[in-house]
């Protein structure tokens, strides 16, 4: 069944591999101080725990190769600080987002971030970017009992943005983060981060970048304003 589109009354963004090419700095991140503690991560095992919250990779991989002398709190820390280090100095925009949200901002007003990572590094890339003063809403499944793919996060930000999660139309690059935002009941669009187009579900549109989803929007909202800038 095809949505109409004149019924959402917000966007709402994930950011890592979204918004902001960080996958391969999580991943760096991730590689440099698991193996510090014997894990033996791979930039491929690391693709095993996409869009879920930052404790529970910690707990995933502990769970399988369990470490001594550090708890998973501290493994998280160090991670956390490792991968906002690296937003910081080598953080890019991905295709198309930049373009996408400002257009979005100036035609509908209510947008959002709902993301698996910490609130801190959300805004953290979201400063690199310029694009923090875009989002009516910031919301981290860190602040949720559980995270991705438990609807919690997105519950949460059509709460936040005054909205139901029906009006609201998700824009997601991992399995983990369409499973959030359809068990929340909205809307999503998949725009897969390590360039998979068949692990989702059928109903879910799929786009190669945010620009194809830029064009497609423009097609179905009939409006688009300033496309020029």
């Amino acid at each position: 069944m095809t949505t109409p589109m004149n019924k959402f009354q917000a966007f709402v963004f994930d950011l890592d591999g979204l918004l902001i090419d960080s996958e391969p700095l999580w991943r760096r991140a991730e590689i440099l101080i698991l193996n510090d503690l014997g894990v033996g991560l791979t930039d491929d095992m690391c693709k095993q725990t996409m869009g879920l919250r930052l404790d529970e990779m910690v707990e995933y991989w502990y769970d399988r190769f369990p470490w001594q002398n550090s708890s998973s709190e501290e493994v998280a820390t160090w991670i956390l600080q490792e991968v906002t280090h690296l937003v910081k100095t080598e953080g890019e925009a991905l295709p198309g987002a930049e373009a996408l949200v400002r257009n979005l901002k100036k035609q509908h007003g209510r947008l959002a971030v709902s993301s698996s990572s910490p609130h801190s590094l959300i805004r953290c890339a979201l400063k690199k970017l310029d694009l923090l003063d875009c989002f009516s809403a910031i919301c981290s499944a860190e602040n949720e009992e559980l995270g991705k793919p438990h609807p919690g996060v997105y519950l949460s930000t059509a709460k936040e943005l005054a909205v139901e999660p029906e009006e609201c139309l998700a824009l997601e690059d991992s399995l983990n983060g369409v499973k959030s935002a359809r068990a929340a009941g909205m809307s999503v669009v998949a725009v897969p981060a390590n360039g998979s187009l068949t692990e989702f579900p059928a109903e879910v549109r799929v786009f190669a970048s945010l620009v194809e989803v830029e064009n497609w929007l423009w097609l179905k909202i009939g409006s688009w304003p300033d496309r020029s800038s």
